[in-house]
């Protein structure tokens, strides 16, 4: 008896796993694109920040020193929040309209896809670092004592952790509600716990070890090393160094973990 064989259909080219640089800045160049006819997400990321930090400053109009203490760590919690949301929502939003799955038919990686996404939105947080920064310091007179420079570093790291921790939960998220709902979730409990309203030695033990293992407790740290020492002290080069750390893997979570369409 002779036997027939068919062949099989022609598969998909599977997604090299080795960064391209070439595919990640046209990821990268094509993500701001669209950003750049996206007014509303602009305003969110570029001038919400500076916005929160004007109104901060005159809450406290008559007590200075509380702008002082409090406005170097909300430097760089305001970017962080505002680059979680925008972008977990945007990159859902490309998983919902079908973008990601016909990028990922294509021989593009997933870690060229997550590296231009947080290029692209690496290069909104410079910017937005850099106006919120230059607002603080040489508007509202915010009074630091170390180099204006490392605050904006440390603003710069904590937007792309929010660009990170956006990209990470967007995988988990089946609409743009349920993205907004981690927020809650993720960056709340940092909040709470990052020593921005009581030190967390005075916290409860377990509490201040839930704190020690989380991201925003470092950037805060790292804010307020700028704000009580003139030079760059060992203490704020280990909570950039962890900040930066958390930021690079959570991205690569964020590869693993990417989706090409939502459940």
């Amino acid at each position: 008896m002779s036997t027939t064989t068919t062949a099989a259909p022609p598969s998909a080219p599977a997604p090299t796993s080795a960064l391209n640089a070439s595919r990640t800045l046209a990821t990268a160049a094509r993500v701001l694109r669209q950003l750049r006819h996206d007014p509303r997400s602009i305003a969110l990321m570029i001038l919400v920040p500076c916005v929160m930090l004007f109104l901060l400053r005159y809450v406290f109009d008559g007590s200075p020193r509380t702008f002082d203490s409090i406005g170097a760590s909300l430097l760089g919690i305001f970017p962080l929040i505002t680059m979680f949301l925008v972008t977990s929502i945007a990159t859902l939003r490309e998983r919902t309209s079908g973008t990601l799955e016909r990028l990922l038919a294509m021989p593009l990686g997933k870690g060229d896809l997550i590296a231009g996404y947080a290029l692209a939105f690496g290069t909104l947080a410079i910017i937005q670092s850099a106006l919120a920064t230059g607002l603080a310091l040489w508007f509202l007179g915010l009074d630091v004592t170390g180099s204006p420079w490392l605050l904006l570093l440390v603003a710069l790291l904590d937007a792309l952790l929010g660009t990170a921790l956006g990209l990470f939960v967007s995988a988990f998220a089946a609409s743009e509600f349920q993205a907004v709902q981690f927020m809650p979730a993720v960056i709340f409990p940092q909040l709470l716990l990052c020593g921005l309203f009581t030190p967390r030695d005075n916290m409860h033990p377990v509490l201040e070890a839930i704190s020690n293992v989380l991201p925003m407790s470092y950037a805060v740290d790292g804010m307020n090393e700028v704000l009580r020492h003139t030079d760059m002290t060992a203490t704020f080069v280990r909570d950039a160094l962890i900040v930066a750390g958390c930021a690079l893997l959570v991205l690569g979570l964020g590869a693993a973990t990417l989706r090409r369409r939502t459940a």
